[in-house]
């Protein structure tokens, strides 16, 4: 059992994550593209019941859970905009606390007792400031909000691994559930997650001890992994079924069949590895050229050292060649080798997105600590070859932080022209252009249908498509207003897209208008195609 923190610890944890609620609000307001398309709109959609209203206005992501973005909407929504994302940076920076304590408990104590401490800091530290970390500060990607969990749930494991091991069955029993409730509510908020609990069953049975441990370890922990996981994901899952009959819907349609989208997965595989060798060496490719593993632009060698350390430090611990002089535990070594090669493992087969993978890169000057410990060479010579690959990292981690918009209230806000007949108008949108975020700012009564994106187009024969040219046709039959909203560099294809629904766009009547978060936008009004 770790000790308990002392008032220093304490402060330096709460200057952390003060120091990061002030960074995020010196940022902006994050204007990425998912943010444009479902982190405004799902939480809004949700509280607003638009699930019979609208249709795919952000694409894919018009049924992904929202529940993760809810608590950060209501905030920006009610509260001040600086209040929002103060708030946010906190909750982003509090891995600082997992990390810290998992390098508190791993460590042996180096000359004195506050060595250690020192040291544990400044590699918690180190670990929140890779390229994939700092960029994703102040944004509702929530990847590193996940990783908070996973790591928590870690944490929990490397801390008590004695009491896991050997203590009563009673205790491993419940603080097994504790972790396994904690990493499962993150896959069941975002299910890319999932790795997370594939290495976090290794790490538990990594701990060892008896069969009985081991049990009662891996029952706990999995049945509480569920339940959290169910939390979550349970009720939108189920909702989603009703509404489409895919609880993962689009994904996986193949499998599900729901008539309203084509029987394909949907998914992303364009950075999944399929050969052996590009498995084997995909480290070194997504290091050298960000392009392998993500959209983007970032430079960290962190996850490279990391993959080339631990793999001999592990066959030195299957080995059974321990070195009494190593400056961390070995027991709690090989938690987290387990957890991270079994999660590597998970991520590389079914995302291979590095955005997915970055409490990899948080947890990596932990394991390259770890390996680096464990080598049987001098401890002088293991200081500077740590103190060495520390800098290397520090100095060659490149980050290109995403464009943001300047806080001011209210969060969203655009320029849209008056509307008429609110009570009578319905508005459509084309192309691959995050508007989501628009959408929330019309009035409640009008419905919005995106009938061409990258998911539904107008001729790609699915029943959602066939649902929304029936409903246009009714409400243009009824006498009813019909709006185009669109990207203003977009045109040419809403010109398209609206033909084969038989409609044209009122080219003299169209508005162009912006937003306070980014974008200019076109507003015209639609008449029937002659």
């Amino acid at each position: 059992m770790t000790p308990r923190l002392t008032a220093r610890e304490w402060t330096f944890l709460g200057v952390t994550l003060l120091f990061w609620a002030a960074f995020v609000i010196l940022l902006g307001k994050d204007t990425s593209w998912d943010f444009r398309n479902y982190h405004w709109y799902g939480p809004y959609a949700l509280l607003n019941g638009r699930a019979g209203l609208d249709v795919a206005v952000a694409h894919h992501g018009s049924y992904y859970n929202p529940y993760l973005d809810v608590p950060f909407y209501l905030l920006a929504k009610y509260t001040k905009a600086w209040i929002a994302l103060g708030v946010l940076g906190a909750v982003q920076g509090a891995t600082v606390i997992p990390l810290y304590l998992m390098g508190r408990s791993i460590l042996r104590v180096v000359t004195k007792p506050g060595d250690a401490q020192l040291l544990a800091g400044a590699l918690a530290l180190l670990g929140q400031f890779g390229a994939l970390t700092i960029t994703e500060f102040g944004t509702t990607y929530y990847d590193n909000v996940m990783a908070g969990f996973a790591l928590a749930g870690l944490a929990i494991i490397v801390c008590n691994r004695e009491a896991l091991r050997g203590g009563s069955l009673r205790n491993a029993a419940l603080l097994s559930a504790l972790a396994g409730l904690i990493t499962g509510m993150a896959m069941g908020l975002k299910l890319p997650a999932m790795p997370w609990c594939v290495g976090f069953a290794a790490a538990l049975l990594a701990v060892g001890g008896s069969w009985k441990h081991i049990a009662v370890r891996l029952i706990a922990g999995g049945i509480a992994g569920v339940i959290g996981c169910a939390i979550f994901a349970a009720p939108w899952m189920l909702h989603v079924y009703e509404l489409t009959g895919n609880p993962l819907f689009p994904y996986f349609n193949a499998y599900w069949k729901s008539p309203l989208a084509l029987e394909a997965h949907y998914r992303d595989l364009r950075f999944v590895p399929t050969s052996f060798w590009r498995q084997l060496f995909f480290p070194f490719l997504f290091t050298a050229d960000w392009h392998v593993a993500g959209d983007l632009a970032l430079q960290d060698i962190r996850i490279l050292i990391a993959y080339l350390l631990v793999i001999p430090a592990g066959i030195l611990l299957l080995l059974k060649k321990d070195n009494p002089d190593a400056l961390v535990e070995r027991r709690a070594a090989i938690i987290l080798f387990a957890f991270a090669a079994a999660s590597y493992v998970a991520w590389l087969k079914f995302f291979a997105i590095y955005r997915y993978a970055i409490l990899f890169e948080m947890l990596s000057v932990l394991l390259i600590v770890a390996a680096i410990g464990l080598l049987p060479i001098p401890r002088r010579n293991r200081f500077l070859a740590l103190a060495a690959l520390c800098a290397g990292v520090l100095i060659t981690t490149r980050s290109e932080f995403l464009e943001r918009a300047p806080v001011e209230d209210p969060y969203i806000q655009t320029a849209l022209p008056p509307i008429p007949r609110p009570d009578r108008t319905m508005v459509v949108m084309t192309g691959d252009a995050p508007l989501g975020f628009i959408a929330t700012t019309l009035p409640p009564q009008i419905p919005v249908l995106r009938i061409d994106g990258w998911f539904l187009q107008p001729r790609d024969g699915t029943r959602l498509t066939a649902m929304m040219k029936e409903r246009v046709t009714r409400h243009r039959r009824e006498g009813g207003d019909l709006y185009l909203l669109a990207d203003a560099t977009d045109m040419t294809r809403a010109k398209n897209a609206l033909k084969d629904y038989g409609l044209a766009i009122r080219w003299p009547e169209c508005q162009q208008f912006d937003t306070n978060i980014t974008g200019t936008y076109q507003w015209c009004p639609l008449a029937r195609l002659s």
